[in-house]
């Protein structure tokens, strides 16, 4: 299924006050005290692989646990070409058990497009694994997308919008949150919190900017502080999207920066636990320890663990 993509041009952000001019988005950015830990150094880009790792480390437990499930993926193709350690599709397909078993790829770039097919075409057949691909732009197929996943209310769905800083719609976020009336579609968002300044700064188009926010006071949250905007955001999942819980999850480069946040927000009381217990096999036990995140575990895990 393919369709093409409309990019709609608006006005400058001429009327927003100008931004203070930030440093290149990897150089020397600034560290948050509060999450000052050393990081094991891995081959770069280390923040690009520990969040496919962590993906492919919290669905092997989501499996463990529903034994089926729907996997989403709205910004689907891989990253950067040839790295497959990097690939979350790619490590979710072949992930063991092979329990997951509808996929719903979509991306919005031909060649990346191309990549999933090809990513497709080299699985086992299976009668109990169906693997669907669109080109295009997830926002405007993200009902043919959900309508096309057979998603009940008892269906394990799990959905990465691992987007290009702005490109996820905040009304597509609600329409996957709102698809379920029971434990809804779990979502794991990315949010580019290192260098939104500088992204928000060099937008030529206003209405990116607030398709992405989904609200008109998105001033405001710029003008927060950097160490406060995962947290706001999380709280939308919340207050506006009715998640019973929603936490940024930091990921740090090398130099043990944080580079971004991947936003959990799931109903299921267990999954929370589950994405401690992954982050913590992702990103080592010191990042882990650091971040003071053993509250998270102390109830009994579901599988024993």
């Amino acid at each position: 299924m393919e369709t093409s993509t409309t990019i709609t041009r608006s006005r400058h952000l001429s009327k927003w006050p100008a931004m203070d001019k930030q440093p290149p988005l990897f150089d020397r950015l600034p560290i948050d005290n509060r999450h000052d830990v050393r990081v094991p150094r891995i081959d770069v880009p280390v923040w690009t692989r520990n969040k496919a790792r962590l993906i492919e480390s919290y669905l092997n437990l989501f499996v463990m646990i529903t034994h089926h499930g729907v996997y989403i993926d709205g910004f689907a193709g891989p990253q950067r070409p040839g790295d497959d350690d990097a690939w979350a599709a790619k490590l979710v397909l072949d992930s063991e058990p092979r329990r997951l078993r509808n996929f719903l790829l979509v991306d919005a770039n031909r060649n990346r497009a191309a990549a999933l097919r090809d990513l497709k075409a080299k699985q086992p057949r299976s009668r109990d694994r169906t693997v669907y691909i669109w080109h295009g732009d997830f926002n405007s197929l993200v009902d043919d997308v959900l309508a096309a996943s057979l998603i009940k209310e008892r269906t394990a769905s799990f959905c990465l919008l691992d987007q290009r800083t702005f490109e996820c719609h905040w009304e597509t976020v609600r329409k996957i949150s709102q698809y379920k009336r029971g434990y809804k579609i779990e979502i794991f968002y990315f949010f580019g919190s290192s260098w939104f300044d500088r992204a928000l700064s060099g937008l030529n188009e206003e209405k990116k900017a607030l398709d992405w926010w989904g609200r008109r006071d998105l001033y405001e949250f710029r003008n927060r502080n950097r160490g406060e905007r995962p947290q706001i955001l999380a709280g939308r999942f919340k207050s506006e999207l009715g998640y019973a819980n929603a936490m940024p999850w930091p990921i740090f480069d090398e130099n043990r920066r944080i580079m971004y946040h991947m936003i959990h927000a799931t109903d299921h009381p267990e999954a929370p636990k589950l994405m401690a217990r992954a982050y913590k096999k992702a990103t080592g036990s010191v990042v882990y320890e650091q971040l003071n995140l053993d509250h998270l575990l102390r109830d009994r895990s579901p599988d024993n663990g």
